[in-house]
């Protein structure tokens, strides 16, 4: 990276940076999905990860097997990239250890492993210990906010370090409620309406970011209606904070990997307000009559940085002088 590039100029040298994961999550957990998966991240680069599901996604009463047709998974030449997670089973399900110590047997190392329905922080520490026990120290953690206590600890679930991104379980935050959420709540409109639903969903964004993890939006099941999906991916993340959201069918990824990316417009603002500011060596300028500075700097650098992350391959790149510059 050049001298005085933002990243150098904008951030102190010992300020962790907030791990910048892909923004689509794609889970699956049938053979014949994840091979799909595979072979589809093959083709559009690392634009999105692929989790490997051995929990709701998965058959029951097969989780060894299950186990094992993972491992196959992670060791496939189709794992080009290393951005292939697990889903394990939960903490307190009798096959979890043997189901983590499968997985981690794999030549290749899961790119994070999914903790799925923690009661509370105590359930991420003692799920921590357990997988680091087998070998998992190096490998990040991620966790589902899905009970009522996960919800009520969140801010301290986002600090433990290592956790680096938090997912909210609609679904099952919804049954845990035994009815006193309506159904609809589930779907397109009403999870963006229940009061106790969008409480939930700021709650792990603002714990996220507060703790500088990764917020990670929930399902949208109505994997058919494109434009209701590109409505939800929107509403996430220029709404509700959210910088990474599940996908549950291989036609969904694409679209939330495209509302998640900046405009073109936003883009082309983003460079000129840095390359002028990097010419006035990061002192405040003025663009279309707006004053920016340092702060609003840092703004749309995180936002040059996640157009970077959300180009396909063959697709929309940021300018080459650019990228030579700034991200070579």
């Amino acid at each position: 990276m050049s001298p005085h590039s933002p990243r150098e100029a904008l951030f102190d040298p010992g300020e962790p940076a907030a791990t910048a994961l892909p923004v689509c999550d794609h889970y699956a957990g049938v053979e014949a999905r994840m091979r799909k998966s595979l072979q589809l991240q093959a083709e559009l680069g690392p634009v999105f990860d692929i989790t490997l599901d051995n929990e709701d996604g998965a058959p029951v009463g097969r989780e060894i097997e299950q186990a094992h047709l993972i491992r196959e998974m992670l060791d496939s030449p189709d794992n080009r990239y290393g951005r292939v997670g697990v889903r394990l089973l939960p903490l307190s399900h009798r096959h979890f250890a043997d189901v983590a110590g499968i997985v981690l047997r794999a030549a290749r190392a899961p790119a994070y492993l999914m903790v799925p329905k923690p009661r509370g922080l105590a359930d991420v520490e003692r799920a921590a210990q357990t997988l680091d026990a087998l070998g998992a120290a190096r490998i990040p953690l991620h966790t589902l906010i899905e009970t009522h206590g996960a919800l009520r600890e969140v801010f301290a679930i986002a600090e433990h370090p290592r956790v680096e991104s938090l997912s909210f379980g609609l679904m099952d935050f919804v049954s845990v409620h035994r009815g006193a959420i309506p159904a609809s709540a589930m779907g397109a409109e009403g999870q963006f309406d229940h009061p106790l639903i969008v409480r939930a969903k700021l709650e792990i964004a603002a714990a996220c970011h507060t703790a500088g993890k990764t917020p990670s939006h929930c399902i949208f099941t109505e994997f058919k209606d494109t434009e209701a999906l590109q409505a939800a991916a929107e509403m996430a993340s220029r709404m509700l904070g959210y910088t990474r959201m599940w996908s549950i069918h291989p036609a969904q990824i694409r679209t939330i990997v495209e509302a998640f990316a900046p405009t073109v417009d936003e883009v082309d603002d983003a460079i000129a307000i840095l390359q002028a500011a990097q010419a006035a060596h990061w002192a405040p300028v003025d663009h279309g009559g707006r004053l920016q500075d340092r702060a609003s700097y840092r703004y749309w650098w995180q936002l040059l940085e996640r157009a970077e992350r959300t180009s396909f391959q063959g697709g929309p790149q940021l300018p080459a002088e650019v990228r030579a510059a700034w991200f070579g």
